[in-house]
């Protein structure tokens, strides 16, 4: 047999223009990366951005350079990137969500700037939020209440307000003034100034009896600044509560005084005059008082607590040196005051002792000018008179006083004579009030007769008619009687009545003359006149010679003193014989004499009562006169229109009953001028105030000064002051006006005090204050208000239902001392579609405060991503922003479900009105899951091994080649389904023709990626050269589909590259060991077998052997090269082993398969063709066939050349790369197929590039080129021995007569491929 062993020729370039296409393809990227292009410059790293900038204006610009001058687009991300809008294209950033600094000062966002070429750069951003001055200050602590003392030194610190401007610099400079001060601004606004710390300073002294409270209003103001680019102030206020706290500092005082009364005499010891009262002017001290009397030696006493006088000693009002009593009484406080002083006062107290008929009326001896009515009366008098004197005429040389020490009518009595001579005499005056002359008078002169009786004796009987008990008094007159001669001088009138006016002056003529006549002649008869008794020429005189009578001291003429005189007028003779007559001189009344108002008027009356009384009066002119005539009437005043009085009686009444609240006088009293008036010429008058004191009864019931009161306190504010109630009290007493104030049993009213305070007058405040051991929870509280009834009571009424009442609503305010908690229901999971597809809010956490006045802000935490149950890191720590009103926001576009599905947000809520207690809720969680969306496109994995299918072994559904994508959406979006697109064949010479349903791809589920199986769908052409380009498309099942392609090179290995083997065995023993040959053909080859088919020797066209059978078959490497029959005995002889082993199995011809022949439809169109082209092309053969000859030649002399060099390199140092399968070019290297060494320009290979060159190599005729041992190639044709039994052992050993490694070096990989 023969063993051919050929030359290794190389293979032809399948595709010359490939390399250079892809350098082509490569040159805009290196000709990029030479030119350098820059990425933008941007160093921007803070930024101040004012805190009142209103929503949509300009923040700032973002500035970024490019040295190339590429257009920039900008964004910003972050948290803090909510506040912010950027402009893409022009970096210009605007405010989006307000800012405020005291919530969040810094802020900071990432900035990112791209130029479109290079990756996108990105800065951190610090934004400076600048102050403005948009918070007014705040007073801290409220409420401010301060009590102090009335006595507190001026410039003394009060109490120290402090405010909070939580701004800054300038504008959290707080200053504070004083704007108002209740009550009475004007007046008190200088009371209290305050420094710059807040401190309130007393700039005056405090009386508690003014005021008992002061409300300051406080103002507090910042320094100012911008705000909206306007300059302000801000400010607030508030109130500061003085509570006056009263100190003993005043002395008592006297309610009503001057104090007046009356107490008749003889009264019970004990009987009540009247009663003073006092208070403590330090009304909030209200000590106890202590009266006491001061005088000595007073009839009265004074209960030292209730200030009641009494009579303490018998009453005589004659005793007493006067009718009225002046008391002064001290009213002393029971402590001492501040000073450590007594704190007393003093008032007058007048009592009145009125007269009772108690003395019967006595006679003294003495004239009326000069009686002293002290001394001890007189019952003896004597004294004469001249027989047979005159009627009328007194008795002489008797001076008899009467009196009665009783006032008024009660001094008023009756003379009357008794005894043996009363019918002698009589008595005049017969009725004499208080004190009078009394004189004895001559009734009948035939009885007063010196020769009957030298002696004559009467008693004076004088009788008080008003005191039955001890009415009457007797005196004894013993007259003595002179005697007379017989011839007298005698008048023509035994009477004379003359008349004078009183008051007439001195000298006045009464009577021109009186003459008598005396018959006796002579100095007898001489007559002397001389007025008798001489008491009477004090206020007359008579001329002695003429008789006339004259005035003679006309002062004491007072017609109500006397008003008849009656004088004897002495006629004395020369012989001192005397003769009278009996003047009776009648004083005529002149209207000298007022009328004279008896007693004083003090009346005292309950109101409600009507007052009647009766103004006495006497008039002391002529009774029954004009001149006495009396007439009362009222004078114009205040109250003279509530009384009438009758004009002739004086009977005075009231017109309705009293009320002492309508009266302007606090004391209660009425004083009415009543004027009494004669009705002589000219009229005289005399007026008497007539004092009504109406005495107050608790008659008004306390008045509240509003239907309703509504206050508010602070929760846990013990102690701390609510509210003022008023009330007034129409009462005109102290005692009888004055309120307490009381809360009435109920709901709540044990949390409450209430103190009462006199404000004036009854005018009465009540301060309701929480009870200091209280501490109200408005959290617990239910309702949130406490409704009180206040009452107000005097405290002088005795009747239980005197009390006033009125409704009180305490709103109890809520101080904010409970921490927030985050509502559950608000925590639930949160979705969000990813991508950016949602933005703005996406979910709301609500938050519950039970505080009334809460301010609550949302933070975060932390932020915590998965993907799975794995962690994602920190790629969704800026995806969401929790805003600080529970805001869930989407700040990123880049939400990606693919690397994080759960976004865990921590967070909790502060209350920045915290004022007590932890001003943050518990850490709570939010769960924001992911949900996926459509976003991804499948991903073909990058194909690493290269499909290869032979054409003729290739049957319907064989798998031919495999494609893996992954889609990393979940879902119907990530399930992949695979298709067929298009399939092209790009034959050898780059001509293109497409197919249908050549293919067709199946899709199945691996490990979470999707395998797309290339399965033949129909027979393939086995004649057809080149690769199927076979276009897969990748598409997922959800809206919006994405899809994705990828083109699978399938090479096929055409008929050129069948061979064929043959055996020395049968066709059944080469079927029986077809396994052990394409085992040990791999094991030599190193590539896939294809058996085609194994046919008996006389089928094939090869008969040149004795060969018995013939396996056809392809051998093909994984990476798409394929054997031809130069490759394959290369291989075989350089394996000895391989070689053996295949001889063992009948091998014995190596060659080319068999070119199935054309049809004879085929042949004749070729003949046809041929013999139309021949003419056309004989020439240009004959004309090439030498140029043809000569190239191929040369051709093969450069292909052993090359075998030669090749022989030379160590198979170690050959370079790894893929080839084109079917050829002998590398892509990359263009390294020989066999050796896979790279085509260095040092070393030649003798290969050319032109287009001669370039034909195919493969040769299919038995020429073998021997391998070289050096240099000298030798040639030799060796004839088989077919049919010597020994041919085998002669091949073995024809193959070791050769040195493996001088033939060639076995590329033991072929795992390149020349694509």
């Amino acid at each position: 047999m023969r063993v051919q062993r050929q030359h290794l020729q190389g293979h032809s370039h399948r595709h010359p223009g490939r390399m250079a296409w892809r350098s082509l393809v490569l040159l805009p990227f290196l000709l990029a990366t030479v030119s350098g292009n820059t990425v933008p410059i941007f160093n921007m790293t803070i930024v101040y951005v004012p805190e009142d900038l209103q929503l949509g204006q300009f923040a700032f610009q973002l500035v970024a350079y490019d040295l190339d001058n590429d257009p920039l687009t900008y964004q910003i991300g972050g948290t803090d990137a909510f506040y912010f809008s950027a402009d893409s294209n022009s970096g210009r950033v605007t405010l989006k969500n307000s800012l405020d600094r005291e919530v969040q000062a810094r802020l900071t966002i990432t900035a990112v700037v791209s130029d479109g070429v290079n990756d996108p750069v990105s800065r951190k951003i610090t934004i400076i939020v600048e102050d403005r001055n948009d918070n007014a200050p705040v007073f801290q602590n409220l409420p401010y209440v301060a009590t102090v003392l009335e006595n507190k030194s001026p410039g003394s610190i009060i109490y120290t307000v402090y405010a909070v401007d939580i701004d800054t610099g300038n504008a959290s400079k707080v200053s504070y003034r004083i704007e108002e001060v209740t009550p009475d601004n004007t007046k008190n606004l200088q009371l209290f100034y305050i420094l710059s710390n807040g401190s309130v300073v007393l700039n005056g002294s405090l009386d508690y009896t003014k005021n008992t409270f002061y409300q300051i209003k406080i103002l507090a103001e910042d320094g100012g600044g911008y705000l909206n680019n306007t300059w302000i102030v801000q400010n607030s206020s508030t109130y500061l509560s003085v509570i006056i706290e009263d100190v003993p500092n005043l002395d008592p005082r006297f309610l009503n005084d001057p104090y007046s009364g009356s107490v008749p005499e003889n009264c019970d010891l004990g009987t009540t005059v009247l009663t003073v009262t006092a208070i403590d002017q330090d009304t909030g001290v209200n000590d106890k008082i202590f009266y006491t009397i001061t005088n000595a030696n007073v009839p009265f006493v004074i209960n030292n607590t209730t200030g009641t006088i009494t009579v303490s000693e018998p009453l005589d009002r004659e005793q007493l040196p006067s009718e009225e009593v002046v008391l002064e009484v001290v009213a002393r406080e029971e402590h001492l005051d501040i000073h450590g002083n007594v704190a007393q006062t003093s008032t007058l107290v007048t009592i009145t002792v009125t007269d009772v008929n108690d003395n019967k009326p006595q006679f003294y001896n003495c004239s009326l000018s000069s009686c002293n009515f002290s001394a001890s009366p007189q019952n003896n008098f004597t004294g004469s008179i001249i027989e047979h004197s005159s009627t009328r005429l007194p008795v002489s040389n008797l001076n008899i006083a009467a009196h009665d020490p009783d006032k008024g009518i009660n001094g008023s009595f009756e003379l009357s004579l008794q005894g043996p001579n009363a019918n002698a005499f009589t008595v005049f005056p017969t009725t004499i009030v208080g004190t009078g002359e009394v004189q004895i008078l001559v009734q009948n002169s035939s009885l007063v007769d010196y020769e009957i009786s030298h002696v004559m004796m009467v008693q004076i009987i004088a009788n008080d008619t008003g005191n039955p008990t001890d009415c009457c008094s007797t005196a004894t007159v013993t007259i003595d009687l002179i005697d007379s001669n017989d011839h007298i001088p005698e008048f023509p009138q035994s009477t004379y009545n003359l008349t004078v006016m009183e008051n007439s002056p001195t000298g006045t003529i009464i009577s021109p003359n009186i003459t008598a006549y005396d018959p006796d002649s002579g100095v007898l008869g001489q007559i002397t006149y001389q007025l008798l008794p001489e008491t009477i020429l004090t206020t007359f005189t008579v001329n002695a010679t003429t008789g006339a009578l004259l005035v003679y001291d006309g002062s004491l003429l007072d017609r109500e003193t006397r008003s008849i005189y009656y004088a004897n007028l002495q006629a004395k003779d020369g012989g001192n014989q005397v003769g009278t007559t009996v003047l009776e001189i009648t004083v005529l009344d002149a209207n000298d004499n007022a009328p004279i108002v008896i007693g004083s008027y003090f009346i005292s009356v309950d109101e409600g009562q009507n007052v009647s009384t009766q103004i006495q009066a006497i008039d002391n002119d002529e009774p029954d006169s004009p001149n006495s005539k009396l007439g009362f009437k009222i004078l114009e005043g205040p109250y003279s229109n509530n009384f009438t009085i009758n004009a002739d009686t004086g009977e005075m009444h009231s017109n309705e009953p009293l009320d002492c609240e309508a009266l302007e006088d606090e004391r209660g009293q009425m004083v009415v001028t009543v004027m009494v008036y004669d009705h002589g010429e000219p009229p005289l008058n005399t007026t008497v105030n007539v004092t009504i004191t109406v005495g107050d009864l608790n008659d008004n019931i306390p008045m509240f000064l509003n239907q309703s009161y509504e206050f508010s306190v602070f929760e846990s504010s013990p102690g701390s002051l609510v509210g003022e109630v008023n009330a007034t009290d129409a009462d005109r007493t102290e005692i009888n006006s004055r309120i307490s104030f009381q809360l009435e049993r109920g709901s709540g009213s044990s949390n409450f005090l209430i103190r009462s305070s006199r404000l004036g007058p009854g005018n009465y405040s009540g301060q309701l204050s929480v009870d200091p051991d209280v501490y109200l929870d408005y959290d617990t509280l239910q309702p949130k208000f406490f409704t009180l009834t206040v009452l107000a009571e005097n405290t002088a009424a005795y009747n239980p239902g005197d009390k006033a009442n009125v409704s009180v609503t305490v709103h109890v305010l809520d101080i904010n001392d409970e921490p927030p908690t985050i509502l559950p229901g608000s925590l639930q999971d949160l979705s969000v579609v990813e991508n950016g597809t949602q933005q703005g809010v996406i979910g709301t956490l609500n938050a519950f405060d039970p505080d009334t006045n809460h301010s609550l802000v949302f933070e975060e935490l932390a932020v915590t991503c998965f993907k799975g149950d794995s962690s994602a890191e920190d790629v969704c720590w800026d995806w969401f922003v929790l805003a600080p009103n529970g805001s869930v926001l989407v700040n990123s576009s880049d939400i990606d479900y693919e690397v994080c599905d759960r976004v865990l947000l921590t967070l909790r809520v502060e209350d920045l009105f915290t004022e007590k207690g932890s001003r943050y809720s518990q850490n709570e969680t939010l769960r924001i899951i992911i949900v996926d969306a459509n976003d991804n496109t499948p991903v073909f994995e990058a194909i690493t091994e290269t499909f290869v299918v032979v054409p003729e072994v290739a049957p319907v559904d064989l798998q031919v080649a495999t494609v893996k994508a992954t889609d990393a959406d979940s879902g119907l979006g990530g399930t992949i389904t695979f298709s067929i697109v298009s399939v092209v064949l790009v034959e050898d010479n780059g001509v293109t023709r497409p197919f249908e349903n050549l293919f067709r791809v199946s899709t199945t589920l691996n490990n979470g990626a999707y395998i797309g199986s290339i399965q033949v769908a129909s027979n393939l052409d086995e004649s057809l050269k080149g690769q199927y380009q076979v276009t897969v498309e990748a598409k997922d099942g959800e809206e919006p589909v994405h899809r994705a392609q990828t083109v699978l090179n399938i090479f096929t290995v055409d008929q050129s590259y069948r061979l064929r083997l043959q055996f020395m065995t049968t066709v059944e023993e080469v079927q029986s060991n077809t396994e052990s040959i394409k085992l040990t053909l791999t094991s030599v080859t190193k590539t896939a077998v294809y058996v085609v088919a194994i046919r008996r020797i006389e089928d094939t066209r090869d008969t040149s052997l004795d060969a018995k059978s013939v396996m056809e078959a392809y051998f093909v490497y994984s990476n798409g090269t394929a054997l031809d029959v130069n490759d394959l005995i290369f291989l075989i002889q350089s394996d000895p082993v391989g070689l053996a082993e295949l001889v063992k199995l009948g091998l014995a011809v190596i060659g080319p398969g068999e070119v199935t022949k054309p049809t004879k439809e085929i042949e004749l169109i070729g003949i046809i063709a041929g013999l139309a082209a021949f003419l056309l092309i004989f020439i240009l053969i004959m004309t090439l066939v030498l140029v043809l000859t000569t190239r191929s030649y040369k051709r093969k002399l450069s292909a052993m050349k090359a075998l030669k060099v090749a022989t030379t390199f160590n198979p170690a140092t050959a370079q790894q790369g893929a080839g084109i399968p079917g050829t002998n070019q590398y892509n990359a290297e263009g390294a020989n197929p066999m050796l896979n060494h790279p085509l260095d320009p040092s070393h030649d290979l003798g290969f050319h590039e032109d287009s001669i060159s370039v034909t195919s190599m493969n040769s299919l005729d038995e020429n073998t080129v021997n391998a070289p041992a050096d240099d000298n190639f030798e040639v030799e044709q060796v004839k088989m021995q077919p049919t010597d039994p020994t041919d085998q052992e002669v091949l073995v050993a024809a193959l070791n007569l050769k040195e493996p490694t001088k033939i060639a070096y076995l590329n033991t990989t072929f795992t390149t491929t020349d694509l």
